[in-house]
């Protein structure tokens, strides 16, 4: 199975975390680092934090519209101009996806909150 035809449901939860490397989101999303930033030139809604060194910072936002692009390019088809078209746009922000995408993240999240919770009681 190539890399781009792994579904958003195959990919890893996100950790809960404040900031990822380049490194790690590339893991997280399945997509290659300088994808990322090529990325980041596109779409103005993703803009991770920059220090020392020009090092990039994403934070869990970022991750997760990581993952809506991604989705929209690779699994939908959409152009890059299509994707940016899309989340700019009101429909963006009434995308049952997103919602659903988000809603199954934070379920995961919590799921492994809970599970964590129950070993430290045992």
């Amino acid at each position: 199975m190539s890399e781009t035809s792994v579904s958003l449901k195959e990919l890893p939860p996100i950790p809960s975390k404040r900031y990822f490397t380049i490194g790690e989101v590339s893991e997280l999303c399945d997509v290659k680092p300088h994808v990322l930033r090529y990325w980041e030139q596109e779409f103005p809604q993703l803009k991770p934090v920059k220090r020392r060194g020009n090092r990039r910072y994403y934070q869990h936002h970022d991750v997760v519209m990581v993952r809506r692009i991604r989705g929209l390019l690779y699994e939908q088809g959409f152009t890059i101009g299509g994707a940016r078209q899309q989340l700019s746009g009101e429909t963006a922000k009434k995308d049952s996806t997103q919602s659903h995408q988000i809603i199954k993240q934070v379920r995961l999240e919590l799921e492994e909150i809970l599970q964590d919770l129950r070993r430290r009681t045992r």
